[in-house]
């Protein structure tokens, strides 16, 4: 399957490329013993004391080319990878943006292609969302391998087995779409931050783009490097395996 062999190659290209920011921020990440993960995938492996601390920062339903375009900046200002799940209606226009996340070491994944619930749907309307989703990303990026966000992070046994990849949920979610408040969402993310931790936020709104820079500059100070979710990951032996869900890699 072309998710796994990628998935088996990236495991090796993320754990040196992890190991080598880590070294520009002054830790070395030293690699742990394997450990049981559950089917969810949340028990992963403990770190090392003075291991560094990584956390994914990762975004829903771009891309906006005003707001993602200065989140762009802003994270390559900071030598900063996070992960994208994008919008499908929202690609067309945008497909530059798109080719720019990924050149620029972000990852990118699938939020289908409308941003409607994938529960209870059949086969061909989640096909519409998702299936299309993945072919209009694939001929953007010339591959087929994304992860997937389901909306408002509903799951249930159909979306698992239909997925074709693994499925992203988050553990901290400031709901940046609330009341766009900067600050409130600054202080809810740095002060539940955690290693393994998986941030959600929106970089469709000019808000949630100051927050999300002042987080980086706040948990960059705390001694966290951000990494992409598949480096999150592979950076604790963690294997994604498709139509399960995984929403942190906590120690």
């Amino acid at each position: 399957m072309e998710y796994r062999r990628k998935r088996q190659r990236f495991a090796l290209m993320s754990g040196a490329a992890v190991l080598a920011l880590a070294l520009l921020a002054g830790a070395a990440l030293r690699a742990a013993l394997p450990a049981a993960v559950t089917a969810e995938a949340e028990v992963p492996l403990l770190p090392e004391d003075g291991e560094q601390k990584l956390i994914a920062l990762t975004f829903d339903d771009g891309p906006r080319r005003s707001t993602t375009t200065a989140l762009l900046d802003g994270l390559a200002e900071r030598g900063v990878h996070a992960t994208f799940f994008l919008i499908g209606a929202q690609v067309e226009g945008n497909e530059d943006v798109v080719r720019r996340m990924e050149a620029e070491g972000h990852q990118v994944g699938i939020h289908t292609y409308d941003h409607v619930a994938l529960t209870g749907l059949n086969r061909a309307d989640f096909d519409a969302q998702v299936g299309r989703t993945r072919a209009l990303l694939s001929t953007v990026l010339g591959h087929g391998d994304f992860l997937l966000r389901p909306p408002y992070g509903m799951t249930d046994a159909s979306v698992k087995a239909w997925a074709e990849c693994p499925i992203i949920i988050w553990s901290i979610d400031p709901e940046d779409w609330r009341d766009q408040n900067t600050p409130r969402e600054v202080e809810e993310v740095v002060s539940q931050a955690r290693d393994g931790a998986i941030i959600l936020m929106h970089d469709i709104f000019p808000a949630s783009v100051d927050a999300a820079l002042q987080i980086v500059d706040r948990l960059h100070a705390q001694g966290y490097l951000f990494v992409t979710v598949e480096e999150l990951f592979a950076a604790r032996h963690i294997s994604l395996e498709p139509g399960k869900s995984y929403s942190n890699a906590y120690p």
